[in-house]
């Protein structure tokens, strides 16, 4: 190669934007690394190339300005249900779970820990035909019942094999995060130990949906005795949760659970969030350690609707924006013990969300149909998933078509158009 040649290549080289993207003008909040302030955020190769202030918007190839906006990671829903299929009126493959890729980017989510739908028979369909197709990250605490949440079958404690649940758990490291116990109705602690056993086991924390209360193993004795720290309690504020007493005070044995290491999860779902529990509990220190869906059918119509409305329920009873971020990332991460998930630290998955807080007058309701006022409603401007737009609620990161031509600029490299239903380039 002739010297001028050489000299013109490398100057072309050089001037290549370094990053893909730069988010710029938003107010970050990572709590992992302590970050709470107006900050830009730079994407290069899936990655998080840079946090910082005043990041130069000619280093990268697009600049996207999210003023007014908060900028954070990728939320982290531990609690849905998303076994899609047509096996019936049930979670596991059935129509009771739903798609994660219809429900998660339009709601900041990057992120869903499918809870109990599938269990060691029935986890590698649910694995072939939803987890490896989603573009949605999705993760599953497996059932202790070997056919997962397919009806009558989890009352059976033959299915319960703690052996096969702990063994197919080790297999599938990479996306199984939990055990999971769920809607057992006999008076007896079978299927509670029967998934500690299978968590102790496969190393992995156990989440129980208590079912049935019964009087012979009472709650407050599952998070002050039985459970072990680390593991998750689900639907915290459901109203047979002996929460409060006569005067609406918190039961101590609450927060002493919550010394031992217990995790209290949201689990809100259809059933199983009333404010006449959780308005007085958050207002007395009984803040939920994750703040979670419990998506499904049944639900996302109703009073939970998605993970930023429940998010609003709590921003509205008090907590700090902060505080909320905090719930739906970074804690559910580490709670699942995926540590690179849930923030923005450098060379982290570039999985981000845009949230707009929207002030004005709101209603939010809960599993019995009674109605919380609120000022701030929280919404998912844009959701990125490993580097690539995957929600973008004002086109932000588009071209206004008058500008476009023959509309050929349409071929954008940073949406995620693989399997997208948009307009393409025309001729």
């Amino acid at each position: 190669m002739k010297p001028a040649l050489l000299l013109l290549f490398s100057a072309g080289a050089w001037a290549q934007p370094a990053w893909d993207v730069l988010l710029t003008g938003g107010h970050v909040i990572d709590p992992r690394n302590r970050v709470n302030a107006r900050m830009d955020v730079a994407i290069s190769g899936g990655k998080i190339a840079a946090v910082g202030q005043q990041l130069p918007s000619d280093n990268a190839r697009k600049a996207i300005f999210v003023p007014g906006l908060f900028v954070v990671p990728g939320l982290v829903d531990i609690h849905v249900h998303v076994y899609n299929g047509s096996a019936g009126n049930v979670y596991a493959g059935g129509s009771l779970s739903v798609q994660p890729d219809a429900h998660g980017p339009r709601a900041g989510v990057t992120t869903m820990v499918d809870a109990g739908s599938s269990g060691y028979r029935n986890f590698p369909d649910f694995k072939e035909r939803i987890i490896d197709r989603s573009k949605t990250r999705v993760l599953a605490m497996l059932n202790i019942v070997g056919r997962g949440m397919a009806g009558a079958v989890e009352q059976d404690v033959k299915e319960m094999d703690p052996k096969a649940a702990a063994a197919l758990a080790q297999q599938h490291k990479d996306v199984i995060v939990g055990i999971k116990t769920a809607h057992y109705s006999a008076p007896d602690w079978e299927a509670v130990n029967r998934a500690i056993e299978a968590g102790a086991r496969a190393g992995l924390p156990v989440m129980v949906d208590f079912g049935t209360f019964r009087p012979q193993r009472p709650f407050q004795e599952l998070v002050t005795q039985v459970l072990r720290k680390g593991d998750i309690y689900t639907h915290t504020y459901l109203g047979a949760v002996p929460m409060l007493d006569d005067k609406s005070v918190l039961r101590p044995y609450l927060l002493d659970a919550r010394k031992r290491g217990v995790i209290f999860d949201a689990g809100h779902g259809a059933g199983s969030f009333l404010f006449r529990q959780a308005v007085p509990a958050v207002k007395q220190g009984l803040v939920p350690d994750s703040i979670s869906t419990d998506l499904h059918a049944g639900s996302m119509n109703a009073g939970m609707k998605d993970m930023t409305n429940v998010m609003s329920k709590f921003l509205n009873m008090g907590l700090l924006m902060e505080d909320v971020i905090l719930r739906s990332t970074w804690n559910p991460a580490r709670i699942i013990r995926r540590e690179d998930l849930g923030h923005l630290t450098v060379g982290a998955a570039a999985d981000i969300a845009v949230l707009r807080v929207e002030k004005g007058e709101f209603g939010f309701v809960d599993v019995y149909g009674a109605r919380m006022r609120g000022d701030q409603l929280i919404t998912a401007e844009m959701t990125i998933r490993d580097g690539k737009v995957i929600w973008d609620r004002n086109g932000r990161t588009r071209e206004d078509w008058h500008t476009l031509g023959d509309y050929k600029a349409l071929g954008d490299p940073l949406w995620d158009g693989e399997r997208s239903s948009g307009v393409r380039a025309r001729k």
